[in-house]
């Protein structure tokens, strides 16, 4: 279990603003953080002391339901079998922090500063060594929450909700979400990153606490979803999918899109695909500059000594011209790809083997090599120049084309020496900063 009362003091007679009536409740303890003020640790009379498991869930003026939700974690908690704390990270104005400790939940008040910040701030108050997350609205029957644990307990390290493979009550999604946008974006991500998930917007999900920290989450916002989900990805943890039951909201309640506008759904999805794209990276700069690269090297190495026409077509020097391009585009593709492996690789491995093969001494000699080549043939294009009284030779010639081969070369020389650099720049680090005041 673990506890942070060492970072805690308590709040004693300076009650924070709106915390009041929950402050006053019998056997409520309150705490305030000492590396951040603006954060209060409710604890109620009935706190559990040694729990396993850990629900976590961010509320923003849940009143209408937070004291049902409360009720169906504790009825989930005792039908798993498993001793349990319930974490609500609050940032309402209304009843929900006082509502949620009668019903014997801790309550974690912080400033609304977003719902992946919310997860990120409640993670040092987590006490048990599995967390399940969801929504406090009552829409993820936590009732049901059995088949996580288990699953935990079995050594999965992510288990990922699904409301496909379980089941979504009539009207409980807008049939945009549920027949494009999430099938749609879960697609996306499946194909970035080589995953199998059927469900990446599910908001009922498990992981170890270990997990978590490891992860190292940094999404402020509803990203915080996908951003778990691909780092469950990259760090290669033991994953599972569990069926969930997905209601609609209950009678009174607006959802946190509908509250915030008609708008607010796109921008969530924007946000989530702008983390996808981000974390994978590569998937858009690695096979399509090799891909470039290999077409321009198609289109330029044949005509390094001039023309070749085939049938009725003539590919001149502007078609050389072209490969060249298409060479220098592609390997800076690959290249940048290769700079995404070094910020994005969790264990290592990708990061090892771009250094092996572009080992500093190696690859130093061949890009200097390429270098001098390209820059001795140019040489020769700028003689033949000046020999002609500054006049170029004819396109279709030899020397013309062995000159944008040259310039080729050059090209992909330097950009070689520079990624060289790069890449093994990325090792160099520094010991703590001195205070120079």
């Amino acid at each position: 279990m673990v506890e942070v009362l060492d970072s805690l003091t308590p709040v004693g007679t300076n009650v924070p603003a709106g915390l009041e009536a929950a402050c006053a409740l019998p056997g409520v303890t309150a705490f305030t953080a000492l590396d951040d003020p603006e954060i209060t640790l409710l604890v109620p009379a009935d706190d559990e002391t040694d729990p396993e498991v850990t629900i976590l869930v961010p509320a923003v003026n849940e009143q209408i339901t937070v004291e049902e939700f409360v009720a169906w974690c504790h009825e989930g908690l005792r039908d798993a079998g498993v001793r349990g704390e319930i974490l609500i990270v609050d940032s309402s104005d209304d009843a929900t922090p006082q509502l949620a400790l009668q019903g014997g939940a801790r309550v974690l008040h912080t400033p609304r500063r977003g719902l992946g910040r919310a997860y990120i701030d409640a993670v040092p108050y987590v006490r048990g060594q599995y967390i399940v997350m969801g929504d406090a609205d009552c829409t993820y029957d936590f009732r049901k929450l059995a088949p996580f644990v288990e699953a935990m307990r079995d050594g999965t390290e992510y288990a990922m909700g699904s409301r496909w493979k379980g089941s979504i009550e009539k009207g409980a999604m807008p049939p945009l979400h549920q027949y494009f946008g999430t099938p749609f974006t879960t697609w996306i991500l499946n194909r970035l990153y080589g995953s199998h998930f059927s469900d990446i917007h599910c908001g009922m999900r498990g992981i170890t606490r270990d997990a978590l920290v490891r992860m190292g989450l940094v999404s402020q916002s509803w990203e915080y979803a996908s951003e778990m989900v691909l780092k469950s990805v990259r760090m290669e943890l033991r994953t599972t999918e569990v069926p969930v039951t997905f209601l609609k909201d209950q009678e009174g309640r607006l959802s946190h899109h509908k509250r915030s506008g008609w708008f607010s759904p796109f921008a969530a999805a924007w946000i989530n695909l702008r983390a996808m794209f981000i974390h994978g990276a590569e998937f858009f700069l690695i096979k399509p500059g090799i891909a470039l690269m290999l077409l321009g090297l198609l289109l330029s190495l044949p005509l390094s000594f001039g023309d070749i026409t085939i049938g009725k077509v003539t590919f001149s020097l502007l078609t050389q011209l072209v490969g060249v391009a298409l060479v220098v585009i592609g390997l800076q593709s690959l290249y940048f790809g290769g700079l995404a492996h070094m910020f994005l690789d969790y264990g290592g491995r990708l990061r090892g083997r771009w250094r092996r093969v572009f080992e500093y001494t190696r690859m130093m000699v061949i890009s200097g090599i390429l270098f001098a080549v390209g820059l001795v043939l140019d040489i020769v294009l700028l003689v033949t120049f000046i020999s002609q009284d500054y006049t170029l030779p004819d396109p279709s010639a030899t020397i013309p084309h062995l000159g944008v081969l040259g310039l080729m070369l050059m090209m992909v020389g330097f950009s070689t020496f520079c990624f060289t650099l790069l890449l093994h720049a990325t090792r160099v680090s520094y010991g703590p900063a001195l205070d120079r005041d």
